[in-house]
């Protein structure tokens, strides 16, 4: 199987590779020169291909502060966490920079919070930015600015945000490098488990436990984020190849290495995606079994006829849930009154309230432009 060549992988020209704090550090928490030089020759390499463009989401800043610090392991409060993460970042990128350099690549450090891919003006100036770097040559560095965050420093070891940030630049491809070579149908540690090499949907990952974590204990992300981040992006219409490090030459080349997870969706709009994946909604509304089946079947645009009920505090803009009468949600929108107008706008027709209240209230709460399914 190896000797084949995944045309998808290597006709690739914008990439995300994402690396996890194990590969890139020492058994006791450094940061292993060797392993970032090596992580670099392999992109260096696949850089060489005209017309080829990179991002790297790499973990590690709050591993490569331990050993500074005198730390023998992660912390496991927020206050270490963060002082690690201040000290760490600095080195794990100027380790960057010399490395790349070596091949006359010049990095650029772009730090991002769950705030930046939940707050649509940040994502923008996110896309935009990076945008600008990919032209002008540079590798942008990506990371969780670790030093500021909260709940997201506990989670994820930025597989999601590698898949955010592959949508976010309109990647090709995303690579996904850990401490394990592939996903596997049960313990790797234990015998008769084999490498599943291709997944193209859902069905082929049933009766498989994703739920194992890495072998260092130095990150935070297990299989499971893994594997979400894969659905992430393969919903969007971006393959995905996890693998070890150790492979990344061979995966960036397209030799069928590791697990190729197929695109199962189509190229998203960003906002849409935004929305379906990393928006932070700021309440709920309730629908009526027809709402429910207008926005979920028919793609239809939410009027005020079909809310029973409103959660939460909210702004025109902001994005909300669309949940059903078991308080599922079923989509998610950019709704176009504040939380506190709708009251007596609840159960209503848009005709009804024009006359009522006047002509601005002749719209929908929630368009079906700015408006994605989740089910």
């Amino acid at each position: 199987m190896s000797g084949q060549v995944r045309e998808e992988v290597s006709a690739a020209r914008r990439i995300v590779v994402k690396v996890g704090s194990s590969s890139l550090t020492t058994a006791v928490g450094g940061l292993s020169g060797e392993r970032v030089d090596a992580l670099v020759d392999a992109l260096a390499s696949r850089l060489g291909v005209p017309g080829t463009q990179l991002v790297l989401v790499s973990s590690g800043a709050i591993a490569a502060g331990l050993s500074p610090l005198g730390l023998r392991k992660r912390p496991k409060d927020l206050p270490t966490q963060q002082a690690a993460a201040s000290v760490g970042q600095g080195l794990l990128v100027g380790r960057y920079t010399a490395s790349f350099a070596r091949y006359g690549r010049t990095v650029g450090q772009v730090l991002l919070t769950v705030d930046d891919t939940t707050r649509r003006s940040h994502y923008r100036n996110a896309h935009q930015t990076m945008a600008r770097l990919l032209d002008m040559n540079v590798v942008p560095i990506v990371n969780e600015n670790d030093t500021v965050a909260t709940h997201e420093i506990r989670f994820g070891d930025n597989d999601r945000l590698a898949a955010l940030v592959a949508h976010l630049v309109h990647a090709d491809l995303l690579v996904l490098l850990s401490d394990v070579d592939a996903l596997y149908d049960g313990d790797p540690s234990k015998p008769g488990t084999s490498q599943v090499a291709d997944v193209r949907g859902p069905a082929d990952l049933a009766g498989i436990s994703i739920g194992g974590a890495g072998k260092a204990g130095l990150g935070t992300g297990g299989m499971a984020t893994k594997v979400e981040a894969a659905r992430i992006a393969t919903e969007a219409g971006i393959p995905v190849v996890l693998t070890s490090a150790a492979h990344a030459s061979r995966a960036l080349r397209g030799e069928a290495v590791g697990t190729l997870f197929h695109r199962t969706g189509s190229r998203t709009p960003t906002r849409l995606l935004w929305l379906a994946h990393a928006a932070d909604t700021r309440g709920a509304l309730h629908l009526d079994p027809g709402a429910v089946r207008a926005v979920v079947e028919r793609r239809l645009s939410l009027l005020p006829a079909g809310v029973t009920g409103v959660e939460g505090s909210f702004n025109a803009g902001d994005p909300v849930d669309l949940v059903d009468d078991a308080g599922v949600a079923v989509a998610r929108g950019l709704v176009n009154y504040d939380a506190s107008e709708l009251p007596e706008l609840l159960g209503r027709s848009t005709r009804e309230l024009a006359a009522a209240l006047g002509p601005q209230y002749e719209r929908e709460l929630v368009h079906r432009d700015d408006l994605v399914v989740l089910r």
